[in-house]
């Protein structure tokens, strides 16, 4: 890598993390940042999966391996390469997964790299995750790696009993990192119950439940 990519990949990672703050303490800001996120992830896009631990998704399987009983839908926010979609899919192999991001690059490389026994239950699409088109209710999972959660839209997307998983590849040190005290909060007080820490590989995870009165 140049010195000039490291610096940019540096940038990249304050900026990432100040945006994630300022988003989840104050998500009527999420419109300032949403089209500079866009932007730098599509130009990482293509040396995304270069730039990655083996172990990235470490935390992630291990919050999935509690996930019971298994979804019906899945929806994987922040897909970006479809990493996280790719093992929600070998996970559960009757569950449809739906992968999620703004940066058309990310989508691009998802879809090249989808395996073909997953094609027939695994979809990308473009989108929000702060206002996506889909209705109430409409899957039993929800999961984030390193992606910032909107915790309103969350909680609509979920049925009752469904889960939300919040992964981090490299803990705190993560760019995209929000404190499990955060996290904790924001969900019981949307009445998630539940909740459950992980930790594996270099990463943390949190699962939570939506409770079945919301």
């Amino acid at each position: 890598m140049s010195v000039v990519s490291k610096l940019a990949t540096s940038a990249g990672r304050r900026f990432a993390r100040f945006a994630t703050r300022t988003v989840v303490s104050r998500p009527s800001l999420w419109p300032v940042f949403r089209g500079p996120l866009r932007r730098q992830f599509h130009r990482l896009a293509p040396g995304w999966d270069a730039m990655r631990d083996p172990d990235h998704l470490a935390s992630f399987e291990a919050a999935l391996a509690a996930v019971l009983p298994p979804p019906a839908r899945a929806l994987d926010l922040g897909t970006g390469t479809g990493a996280g979609a790719f093992a929600i899919a070998r996970r559960f192999p009757q569950t449809e997964v739906t992968g999620i991001d703004l940066a058309s690059g990310m989508l691009a490389e998802a879809r090249l790299r989808l395996p073909s026994e997953l094609a027939a239950r695994v979809r990308f699409e473009q989108g929000d995750a702060s206002r996506l088109a889909y209705p109430d209710g409409s899957f039993e999972l929800a999961s984030h790696a390193n992606m910032i959660p909107f915790f309103d839209e969350l909680t609509r997307l979920l049925a009752p009993g469904g889960y939300a998983l919040f992964a981090f590849s490299s803990g705190p040190e993560t760019p995209i990192h929000v404190p499990t005290e955060q996290l904790r909060g924001e969900l019981e007080r949307r009445g998630f119950v539940d909740l459950a820490e992980f930790a594996a590989g270099r990463g943390t995870a949190f699962l939570a439940r939506k409770g079945s009165d919301r």
